[in-house]
Order: structure tokens, then C-alpha cells, then sequence
């Protein structure tokens, strides 16, 4: 069982049994007929993941992390806040007629602020204190901007990244304000493990631990069924999953860095509705 199935399995199991119910009508997220979305959701989720051990790479159904790779460099690479720049369409929902959804996002991540060192954004400012300040503990981006709330067609979920050299590996706590755990748990674990070891890798170290905190884990309603179905399915060993080692520029990874070998993993589950 890679570690990533045990941190599903053990969190779904969780909230299903001991969550507590939202069933309000207040909620702000609507089915696609109109109808609310409700949940069932555990406060304060704590998850952790030793990279140097394995990558954490869902089992009991496939994720793809060429796909996840390649949202999280459409943020932290690209700095696109654009639909029309990343290769998939799960951000479709969000977007306006121009495929943007605003001052989200990989947005936040170019705008450049003033240092002692010089302007910088976030992404080129945590390269540079990786590379000259290791020692130091305010290596963080942070997306949530409040000034800029009302130009975002969807508040950050994973909003906040602190980074922490311990020993030579880069080490890093994800912070995440809401997580479905259907449709984004996995995902988010593997494009985040897949950022440290990118980030390590162009600084000269070693990745280290992700600690991924989650302030609302929630199942959906209409998801209770498929989840209660995946997490009873036979886990198998984490797949191996290495980066190109010829590559220490940031900038010059693609999804097709990554080499994913012996993944073995359960079915498809198809298509499932996402409340927006």
C-alpha cells in the first residue's frame, strides 16, 4: 500500500464514520441542476508524506501525474492564469469568455514584490532563498490575497506553501483551505510531492517530507457511493517515480520530466459530477 493510499483510505473512512454532516442550505456550492451541494467533512486534517521513501501516488483507482504536473507548472511556471495555457479542462468551469479566471492562481504567483535583494516574485524568491538563505524560515508563497478576493473567480484552495531545508532535503508544508477529497485529494498530493522534488532538485538538494494540512476535508454527497466503493479496493505498492536529473533550471521542466515506472492501479471511475 503506497502512502498515499493509506492517507485516502484512512481520511475517507474518517469522515464517513465520525464527519460531521453540512447539510445547510446556505452552502455556496451548487450541482449542476441547481440543487445544493452538501457534504460530510472532518476539521483539521493532517497528512505526511517522506518523499525519500516513495512518491505518493494514489493506487486503488489511476492518477495521471503528467496531467498534475502540468497544472501545477500552469501556476508556479507559467504564472498563467489562463485556461488556454494548460492542457486539460478542468478549469473550463471557472473561466470567463477570454479563459481567464482572474487574479487567481498562478496570477498571484508572477506579481513581483520588493526585497532587500532586489524584485522578485514568489516562485523566483523561493528559488533565490533556497539557493543563498537555506538556513531561513520564510521560504513561503501565499495566494490568498484578500485584495484581490473579488477579482478571483474561485478563492484558492491550496493557497500556501512553506518551505523548511532540514539536513540537505527540502521539506514543505502545503496549506489547504478546502479539499474534495474525490476529486482533488490525489491529485493535489501528487502535483504538490512532484513540485518539492522539481523546487529540490533545481536548488542542489534532496526532497524531503510534505506535510499537507487541510482545514475542511469533505466528501460530497453525491460522492459518498464512489468513495465508499474505492477505498474498499485492494491497494498495491507505490510506483517509482523519478526526475530527470539533467535538469537543475526550474524553468525548463515539462510533465515529461517525470518517469513513472511499475504503477500498477486499479479501475477507472469514471466520470463523476463536480459541484461548481
Amino acid at each position: 500500500m503506497s502512502s498515499a493510499d493509506k492517507s485516502f483510505i484512512e481520511t475517507c473512512k474518517d469522515i464517513i464514520e465520525n464527519g460531521t454532516p453540512v447539510f445547510d442550505e446556505r452552502v455556496r456550492p451548487r450541482w449542476e441542476d441547481g440543487t445544493p451541494a452538501y457534504t460530510i467533512k472532518k476539521f483539521g486534517v493532517v497528512n505526511r508524506y517522506d518523499l525519500e521513501k516513495e512518491f505518493p501516488l494514489l493506487t486503488i483507482r489511476p492518477i495521471s501525474l503528467e496531467k498534475a504536473v502540468d497544472e501545477i507548472l500552469w501556476i508556479w511556471q507559467k504564472k498563467s492564469n489562463n485556461v488556454n495555457d494548460l492542457n486539460s479542462k478542468i478549469w473550463d468551469a471557472w473561466a470567463d469568455e477570454n479563459g481567464s479566471i482572474g487574479k487567481a492562481y498562478g496570477y498571484q504567483m508572477g506579481v513581483k514584490h520588493k526585497y532587500r535583494e532586489g524584485e522578485f516574485d514568489m516562485v523566483d524568491r523561493v528559488l533565490y532563498d533556497l539557493k543563498n538563505n537555506p538556513c531561513s524560515r520564510r521560504i513561503m508563497t501565499n495566494m490568498y490575497n484578500f485584495q484581490d478576493l473579488s477579482e478571483m473567480a474561485l478563492y484558492p484552495c491550496a493557497y500556501s506553501m512553506t518551505f523548511n531545508v532540514v539536513d540537505g532535503r527540502l521539506c514543505a508544508i502545503l496549506n489547504q483551505r478546502s479539499q474534495d477529497m474525490l476529486a482533488a485529494n490525489a491529485w493535489n498530493v501528487a502535483q504538490y510531492a512532484a513540485l518539492v522534488m522539481m523546487l529540490a532538485q533545481a536548488s542542489g538538494l534532496k526532497a524531503g517530507e510534505l506535510v499537507h494540512v487541510i482545514a475542511d476535508a469533505h466528501i460530497y454527497d453525491r460522492h459518498i457511493p464512489i468513495v465508499k466503493e474505492i477505498i474498499e479496493r485492494t491497494p498495491f505498492d507505490a510506483p517509482k517515480v523519478t526526475l530527470d536529473p539533467t535538469i537543475t533550471d526550474f524553468y525548463a521542466f515539462t510533465p515529461e520530466s517525470f518517469k513513472v515506472e511499475n504503477y500498477v492501479h486499479g479501475e477507472k471511475i469514471g466520470r463523476f459530477p463536480v459541484a461548481v
